[in-house]
């Protein structure tokens, strides 16, 4: 038996090319992650199907491709769009009034049509969704949070926001409520690192440790290598070119939305209080892309405002560069071109569950500088290629740039150690056997079978053991 998934992404800027990530707070790397994720497990032998469920937007503001009911990714992969809330495109915290409409739609086409052996929900709203057809379904649910309304709400009133505010832009309760449901019907809790188990999850009463199961993320080695070549430093020159005095330098970079948690403003606070920084080096923000500022939601103009403020501060003119539009293409690049400019690559979020920008800028020999929060100490801790840092500390966050440009030698052992580490530990090939095995493992443990069948069943390999319960 050949398996059949179907993944739950709903805010609906996903497509099978051109991501366009850092478009806004909702395109960010579990994006990424999500589409790499159903590619990689629809090339096994064990899946013969896997659609992703997300919403059809019809909106002159994106692109037409978001209102195609159906797209074909690849052989045994498709996007399935349904359409549920109005036409235009709303940010996810917008959605929860028209999930229950969804529900019925997605009811209403299994009733017609084969039903998944499994359900993913990623995030708060899929899981809303995803506890309901599953139950309707009789089909185990796995869950995803990507981040966590609980942990997020903690950092943002640490920041000085008030519970008031933080409840009219982000619905926070109404997210920690499905996130609670989620934990509570989810056969398997899928984590990226034991922190976020420990430490997250774990402020849910409903979430049990038993279900979760840490499978941290790949990287896709054949894009993000440490190989470069002149024809592609040449054209993130160019790119560099309008703001940079003198684009050989070392260079931090640093790849993210422009949203409060990810804490740009900090990064270049701290990069603006350090002489020998601004002597030495270059600050690179690539912040997705943008027409006009005045097209952006209020927190991205509130914290482009914050960004433009910094830097005028600190007269920082040729030194910092912040293109407004890049391709997706051209992110391994930017990688490979700060890397072979003795740069590092800087994660400065108040919270970080992963930090797969992380691990890409590893593959391609960018040692990281990143917060000490979350995915971010397993992964260094497994690759040894760089530091960690409070980056609520402007201060700290000052020294440990200047560490990081510091020691020449020091850079090429953490370069070396990333680019061994990435590889050796998260490639795709492995995070999809490590997420076939955990379901195979789970429904053993749930069914009833007897050794004779457990032998059958494992000599015609291993997928015929998992079936819906």
């Amino acid at each position: 038996m050949r398996l059949k998934f179907l993944h739950l992404h709903l805010h609906g800027l996903i497509r099978s090319k051109n991501l366009e990530l850092g478009r806004d707070a909702d395109t960010g790397g579990q994006t990424q992650y999500v589409l790499e994720l159903i590619k990689s497990l629809a090339n096994t032998s064990e899946v013969d199907q896997v659609d992703l469920v997300t919403r059809l937007i019809k909106d002159p503001k994106v692109d037409d491709q978001y209102s195609q009911e159906e797209e074909f990714v690849e052989p045994g992969v498709r996007i399935l769009r349904f359409k549920f809330g109005p036409n235009k495109y709303l940010r996810k915290e917008l959605l929860w009034p028209y999930l229950d409409h969804l529900t019925e739609r997605l009811i209403s086409y299994y009733k017609k049509n084969k039903k998944p052996n499994f359900i993913h929900a990623h995030y708060a709203d899929a899981g809303y969704v995803g506890v309901k057809l599953s139950k309707f379904l009789s089909v185990p649910l796995i869950f995803t949070g990507h981040s966590l309304g609980r942990e997020k709400k903690r950092k943002l009133l640490d920041t000085g926001l008030k519970t008031n505010q933080i409840e009219k832009l982000y619905f926070i309760s109404k997210r920690i409520e499905a996130e609670e449901k989620a934990l509570k019907f989810a056969d398997i809790v899928v984590t990226s690192t034991k922190q976020e188990s420990v430490y997250q999850y774990s402020q849910y009463s409903s979430f049990s440790s038993d279900k979760a199961k840490v499978i941290p993320p790949g990287v896709d080695h054949n894009k993000f290598h440490h190989i470069h070549s002149t024809s592609e430093t040449a054209e993130i020159d160019n790119m560099m070119k309008p703001f940079l005095k003198d684009s050989t330098k070392p260079a931090f970079l640093t790849i993210s939305r422009a949203v409060r948690r990810k804490n740009i403003p900090s990064l270049i606070e701290a990069y603006g209080r350090s002489e020998k920084l601004k002597r030495k080096t270059n600050l690179i923000l690539i912040l997705g892309c943008r027409d006009s500022t005045s097209k952006l939601d209020t927190q991205q103009k509130d914290v482009f405002n914050k960004i433009f403020e910094t830097i005028d501060k600190y007269n920082l003119y040729g030194k910092v560069a912040y293109p407004k539009k890049h391709l997706p293409g051209q992110i391994p690049a930017l990688y490979r071109w700060a890397a072979s400019r003795g740069g590092v690559f800087v994660n400065p979020a108040l919270t970080e569950p992963f930090g797969l920008t992380l691990l890409e800028a590893s593959s391609c020999g960018l040692p990281i500088i990143s917060t000490n929060d979350g995915g971010p100490k397993e992964i260094r801790s497994k690759c040894e290629n760089g530091l960690l840092v409070d980056v609520t500390d402007i201060n700290e966050l000052k020294i440990t740039l200047e560490k990081g440009i510091s020691n020449n030698n020091q850079w090429k052992l953490w370069s070396r150690n990333g680019i061994e580490g990435v590889n050796r530990h998260f490639s795709w090939s492995t995070h999809v056997r490590n997420y076939l095995s955990v379901l195979n493992e789970e429904f053993l443990r749930s069914t009833s079978y007897s050794s004779s069948d457990i032998k059958q069943s494992c000599l015609k390999g291993t997928s015929s053991l998992i079936k819906p319960h």
